[in-house]
């Protein structure tokens, strides 16, 4: 076997159940759980209506490309929300459906590491797991950029050395982010384009949350919509990661998409036509559907809105939490160690949240970014959302 599987470590849902497993919530609460990012809103109807119409395509073999209906649309839906200039994208050079934003980049980062000695994957700490052991079975080392409060949950670029940024094979951000929900600014952005022209290494854009925000005039500004700023119609080094799962409330749609410089999508390609993973044809009508629509994503924001409005009001007098930028999480400073705290209010009010611990790596100075933090994800419905926040308010209270 592989011997670099021994480096992966456990989910961290897997952390979480080895936490409350011995633990025996209060039976005659309901169990709510916040603990995992999975959309509870309904899938919709344009959707699974044209899913249900055309359930007859599992008869054929779907190609690794996908149609060029489905690339086409997702060229014109990106072209639209993230301003590119006409034609620059294109469904035919730029883009590639893909089986959900894990997948895809777990995937790209094993076609796009150079495995020579001492090659580094950066990405944020807290973070979304799957950077860490995609660079180490793509043969490289992850090296985590720290994301504090001090500076808005986004890395100190500023900070990392040269000798770092030589090393760098692939820069992920993740932006708005898991967990914190913070959002790089346009200018950040172009720094790190800089960066990755100076040093030539691929800078990776994990969008999934980019259409779950707060102010309709003001949507989260996207890697490629920063290279149209710059003039970079190319897309030079620069590749985006899209997801139906939380925009559209279609996590078991397992639909994405990876767009951006030619030159890395045509190799992409030709790893995935061996990787084996094509999107089914009826998930590619499904998905067309949905990256057609706008009205369902707008209500969904909508929601969004009015169950952070009404958990923050019951939450902020007891607990150092803030609106984020964007996302559907709640980025939540502890009163007490994180896990420690989980288990309390698992064990106190049948209520499930994500220890920020769990996210995190330890740095070199001994810090672990993501203690001292839960993640709460406001998936469940408003009432249960603020149910839930006034068990968390007792829970505090009792402590």
């Amino acid at each position: 076997m592989n011997r670099d599987l021994s480096l992966l470590q456990p989910y961290p849902f897997e952390k979480l159940a080895k936490l409350l497993g011995g633990l025996k919530p209060p039976q005659e609460m309901e169990h709510i759980s916040l603990g995992i990012g999975e959309p509870k809103h309904p899938a919709p109807e344009c959707v699974t209506k044209v899913l249900n119409e055309t359930v007859d395509l599992v008869a054929n073999y779907p190609t690794t490309k996908g149609s060029a209906e489905l690339r086409d649309t997702i060229a014109a839906w990106a072209t639209r929300r993230f301003k590119l200039k006409s034609d620059s994208l294109t469904g035919e050079q730029n883009v590639l459906p893909v089986m959900g934003t894990r997948e895809a980049i777990f995937a790209f980062t094993q076609c796009a590491v150079d495995r020579k000695p001492g090659a580094l994957v950066l990405s944020p700490d807290p973070f979304y797991q799957i950077y860490e052991g995609a660079a180490y079975l793509a043969g490289a080392e992850p090296y985590f950029l720290p994301t504090l409060a001090e500076n808005g949950f986004i890395p100190d670029y500023d900070s990392i050395t040269d000798d770092i940024w030589e090393r760098c094979e692939l820069l992920f951000i993740c932006s708005p982010n898991n967990p914190s929900g913070s959002v790089h600014s346009a200018e950040t952005i172009k720094k790190l384009i800089a960066l990755a022209d100076k040093f030539n290494f691929i800078l990776a854009s994990d969008e999934c949350y980019s259409e779950i925000y707060f102010d309709e005039a003001n949507p989260p500004v996207g890697l490629l919509e920063v290279c149209a700023q710059l003039g970079r119609h190319d897309y030079k080094n620069c590749v985006v990661f899209h997801s139906l799962s939380k925009r559209s409330n279609l996590p078991g749609l397992r639909s994405g998409f990876i767009a951006g410089d030619a030159a890395l999508i045509k190799p992409f390609l030709l790893f995935r036509t061996y990787h084996g993973c094509a999107m089914p044809l009826q998930v590619q009508k499904g998905s067309i559907a949905a990256w057609n629509d706008e009205i369902h994503v707008q209500d969904n924001r909508e929601q969004y809105r009015q169950k952070f409005a009404a958990v923050l009001e019951i939450l902020a007098p007891v607990m150092d939490v803030k609106m984020p930028d964007a996302s559907f999480y709640l980025w939540a400073k502890t009163p007490i160690d994180d896990d420690a705290f989980t288990a309390g209010l698992f064990e106190q009010q049948n209520l499930t949240v994500l220890p920020g611990r769990y996210l995190s790596r330890e740095t070199d100075a001994g810090l672990y970014p993501g203690a001292g933090y839960v993640r709460m994800a406001l998936v469940a419905t408003v009432e249960e959302c603020v149910e839930a926040a006034w068990r968390i308010r007792r829970y505090i209270e009792s402590l």
